[in-house]
């Protein structure tokens, strides 16, 4: 892990899309260790679910659910794998990820490119439960005739081997993707997917784009909360544009990493105002340090989660970030993490 910074510039010469590659085939070489133990003051239970610390693996970094439990034993708290999509699909052509090296930041207009549940569901259903919390994230196929049947199939396909389900609706990269956060199709997909998982399925999480106004804050708390969603992840990438030093800023796609943070903590507290601590917050984009996991968690996360700064800091980020916040937590005087979240 240490040695990563010194790595990291011939990582760089190599293609974005082509060095993540190369990551997941070394992570699946790698053997399988058990998780480090995480501070027991960070410890905390959200949804149901017991987490070891509030630190997690975005969705989008293990896309096929190929190291969900390499990623657990560098430290995570937890690892979410997808998007998956009910049929496979290549995604959108060729480059699509585009390093912001001097923002530190990424843009990627992938679209979902995945070898679909089917493929994914003979992994998941290999792996050891006892190695930590695995959630799956699913989506629509670019070209469904019915998107929120797309998501009914996700759910009862890998309802059984989820500790918790995503219902991503919030990628800029499918056309009319986002649309489903729209008051009427966002009602009736929470419906159809509540009813889909049954009673004793997996707690299922809303993941929200950051690019919304206070209209669709309010209707995706009114109905999240209308429609028992187990917690919130906010957000994901922007498709606006902050200022940006990079050459690259111009390309179409999301954007993520630490540009994004502003926004991201901007939608949170908006989110936490509606929502009035009605359901758990997961927070998402442009966390790469302590302090800025530390800023969310007192903002109202109960857990956060990182990706695009894998990149720049290393597969050992997690970890850091981990022991991090609880010196973080022991010096503002918080018994516990939980203690600590909606503190600010």
């Amino acid at each position: 892990m240490a040695i990563y910074p010194l790595l990291r510039p011939l990582v760089f010469t190599l293609d974005a899309e082509r060095a993540h590659a190369l990551t997941i085939a070394a992570l699946k070489a790698a053997p399988i260790g058990a998780p480090p133990r995480s501070p027991p003051a960070l410890a905390s239970r959200v949804a149901g679910l017991d987490f070891p610390n509030p630190v997690g693996l975005a969705a989008g970094f293990d896309k096929n659910a190929e190291v969900p439990e390499k990623m657990l034993g560098l430290g995570f708290g937890f690892a979410e794998v997808g998007t998956l999509t009910p049929l496979p699909q290549p995604g959108n052509p060729k480059p699509r990820i585009f390093r912001l090296t001097a923002d530190r930041a990424v843009i990627n207009r992938l679209g979902f490119n995945n070898g679909g549940q089917a493929d994914a569901a003979k992994r998941l259903a290999r792996r050891d439960r006892t190695h930590g919390i695995v959630g799956i994230n699913i989506g629509a196929n670019k070209d469904s005739a019915d998107r929120i049947a797309d998501y009914e199939t996700g759910v009862r396909a890998m309802a059984p081997l989820a500790d918790y389900l995503t219902i991503n609706i919030s990628s800029p990269n499918t056309p009319g993707l986002r649309a489903l956060q729209d008051e009427d199709a966002l009602d009736a997909l929470l419906e159809r997917t509540v009813e889909a998982r049954g009673d004793h399925g997996p707690p299922i999480f809303l993941k929200v784009a950051p690019d919304l106004d206070p209209a669709d804050i309010e209707a995706i708390a009114r109905i999240s909360t209308a429609r028992k969603m187990d917690g919130l992840i906010v957000g994901n990438t922007t498709i606006s544009r902050p200022p940006l030093q990079s050459k690259l800023a111009s390309e179409t796609g999301g954007l993520s990493g630490r540009p994004l943070a502003p926004l991201a903590r901007q939608r949170l507290a908006d989110i936490r105002a509606a929502t009035g601590s009605a359901m758990p917050i997961i927070a998402v984009g442009g966390i790469d340090s302590a302090e800025e996991a530390w800023a969310r968690i007192r903002a109202g996360a109960s857990l956060v989660q990182l990706y695009s700064a894998l990149a720049y800091e290393g597969p050992g980020l997690g970890r850091r970030i981990v022991l991090g916040l609880d010196r973080l937590r022991a010096r503002e005087g918080f018994e516990t993490i939980g203690d600590a979240v909606g503190s600010g």
